[in-house]
């Protein structure tokens, strides 16, 4: 099965930063279900839970009609901060569905 590798870009913030994301912090998720943030940078677990239920979805080629092929923005749900995350295409990868859960 082909599946995608993605990244999840802080691409603007709109009201205040609480948490300490800034524009253009970033994780990523790769090979499936690896977590990767760059050393000494960390993601605020909010932002993260808002973002998680969309990525098993983006991960897999949906149909041009479909919603989620056409919108890749996620709000964090803190109304106070606005931060608006990208989610992102960033590499595509053969796997064996046998190999995953």
């Amino acid at each position: 099965m082909e599946i995608f590798d993605l990244r999840v870009t802080v691409e603007r913030i709109e009201g205040r930063s609480v948490c300490g994301l800034e524009v253009g912090d970033y994780f990523e998720l790769t090979e499936s279900s690896r977590v990767r943030i760059p050393p000494g940078r960390f993601f605020c677990l909010y932002a993260l839970q808002s973002v998680i239920p969309l990525l098993p979805a983006k991960q897999r080629r949906l149909p041009e009609s479909d919603w989620l092929e056409q919108d890749s923005l996620v709000c964090c749900p803190d109304p106070e901060e606005r931060v608006i995350m990208r989610i992102e295409r960033i590499g595509e990868r053969t796997m064996r569905s046998g190999d995953l859960t």
